[in-house]
């Protein structure tokens, strides 16, 4: 109950007026989100900026899996910190080896089941260049579980007021475009399968590029950002090896930062 009071103060007293004077932000497309019960809201992830933006513009809460550090952090500031990522509606998860991903599925599946509204980032992590990357199958596995639409949103514009490594944020027009729901009921009862799932992860991906006009790019962004960091460095970089099973179901990260 108390996270829930400070979601909505945030978004309608503390934080929000002031992101609405400042970008002016603006939503195409949103009656296309249920009203009601257990949804994914599938988002290109271009900033860190995005996961302000989108529960602000939504007149649903919105909730997140974030990293558990946001949570865990030591001290008066660990403690604001804590106060401040639950008034923003994260949930913390362990990402850190295979039984705690298979639990952040758990908990995703349980919080869709439950009939929240859950923002994830398909591609795992935010865009190293502004184009989109290859989706996790991860989301793929808890809308089967939970039989939860997906409707894909595309951000535009929170790179040019975030940019990657900027800190603090820039004046600049934030726009939300969020397209239809997408059902995939027709794999009822295949969740486990991972070619079921890519395909769906795959769908979901179209659906964002076609929404958001990215390039789309066949590869995992945190694979592409080491080939960046090592082109940078001067190092020679290893051929991407084909992803595992494990990291391909390991949860999107819907995260702040």
């Amino acid at each position: 109950m108390r996270r829930t009071v400070i979601y909505w103060v945030m978004k309608y007293l503390l934080l929000g007026p002031l992101l609405r004077l400042v970008f002016r932000p603006r939503i195409e497309g949103v009656e296309n989100i249920p009203d009601t019960g257990g949804a994914v809201l599938a988002s290109n992830h271009l900033a860190v900026a995005d996961s302000f933006f989108l529960p602000l513009m939504v007149p649903r809460r919105v909730t997140f899996l974030a990293k558990r550090e946001y949570f865990t952090q030591k001290g008066l500031k660990g403690r604001l910190k804590k106060a401040f990522f639950s008034g923003l509606g994260q949930v913390p998860i362990d990402r850190s080896s295979g039984a705690a991903a298979q639990a952040a599925l758990d908990t995703g599946i349980r919080l869709l089941s439950q009939g929240s509204l859950l923002g994830i980032y398909p591609e795992g992590t935010r865009s190293p260049d502004g184009r989109l990357y290859k989706g996790k199958t991860g989301l793929a596995r808890m809308v089967l579980e939970a039989r939860a639409p997906v409707v894909p949103v595309v951000m535009i514009g929170t790179d040019k007021a975030n940019p990657i490594g900027s800190k603090l944020w820039r004046p600049h027009r934030i726009s939300i475009k969020v397209g239809k729901a997408l059902d995939f009921s027709r794999y009822d009862g295949l969740a486990g399968d991972r070619f079921v799932e890519r395909s769906i992860t795959d769908e979901i991906m179209y659906a964002l590029m076609e929404l958001s006009g990215q390039e789309y790019v066949d590869i995992y962004a945190a694979k592409a950002k080491e080939l960046l960091a090592a082109e940078a460095a001067g190092v020679r970089p290893k051929v991407p090896a084909q992803p595992t099973a494990h990291d391909a179901a390991r949860v999107p990260e819907s995260k702040v930062g």
